[in-house]
């Protein structure tokens, strides 16, 4: 008990107080219809799996550009995408919400599915081990779809997910199915929905933190400027040494 402890206090600093650093390069990839799908990659060693970090509406990959680095303390190589239902943060540009722009293609956040997948497909290639998804407001709810179906998704973190995908789908039902391991979390105002959304997933490792202060919408709950971040990374933090 005592190492564990001693091991959770070391990861727990490691993350909270590091520094925040650059992705190593910008790689791409082809969506299935063809887009060019640009992302961040942030290695550590090309033996690890992967996390796939997806950004919420109106966003980038540069969402991540403070956090990226620190999910990959939790022993994952990380790619951050740009999915085409964005825009922009942090003065870093959706590349690929340009370039699908430019072929003609929709942009919903239904459409942005196929990113996402892949993602999970080129990062899965790299090494044949399962990735976990980390989704961010809309992304999060595509994630914890797209995780009931695909075998390469071996968890799932969602930040802020919700119904966003119109009154015509319904993803309550769409992910009751859900049987992996699974954390979700939002501000503390949106908490009750979120609860209302994961009640009938029937994961046994199902875990849904609520802040004691007011938080924030989506992966921005980790950001420095959230005054109760450290909660959200300490109960992230026990989640994923369950999920090793």
């Amino acid at each position: 008990m005592k190492k564990i402890k001693t091991t959770f206090l070391i990861l727990f600093f490691a993350i909270i107080n590091s520094s925040i650093l650059n992705a190593q390069k910008t790689i791409s990839f082809h969506a299935k219809d063809g887009i060019l799908i640009t992302a961040d990659l942030y290695l550590i060693n090309d033996t690890l799996p992967y996390m796939i970090l997806c950004h919420q509406a109106g966003s980038s990959r540069g969402e991540y550009l403070e956090t990226g680095n620190r999910f990959a303390k939790f022993g994952y190589n990380c790619i951050a995408v740009d999915a085409r239902s964005g825009g922009e943060m942090n003065n870093v540009k959706n590349e690929t919400a340009i370039h699908a722009k430019a072929k003609g293609k929709p942009t919903t956040y239904l459409d942005a599915e196929q990113d996402i997948k892949a993602a999970i497909d080129y990062a899965y290639k790299q090494n044949k081990k399962k990735v976990v998804l980390v989704g961010s407001s809309y992304s999060a709810s595509l994630a914890m779809k797209i995780a009931v179906n695909n075998n390469n998704v071996k968890a799932v973190i969602a930040f802020s997910p919700g119904e966003y995908f119109g009154e015509n789908y319904n993803l309550k039902d769409s992910i009751k199915a859900l049987t992996k391991p699974l954390f979700v979390t939002s501000s503390k105002e949106e908490a009750a929905k979120v609860s209302e959304l994961i009640k009938d997933i029937k994961s046994p490792k199902k875990q849904q933190f609520i802040p004691s202060g007011s938080g924030a919408h989506g992966s921005k709950t980790l950001w420095k400027e959230t005054p109760n971040r450290q909660e959200y990374w300490m109960a992230l933090m026990m989640f994923m040494l369950s999920v090793k």
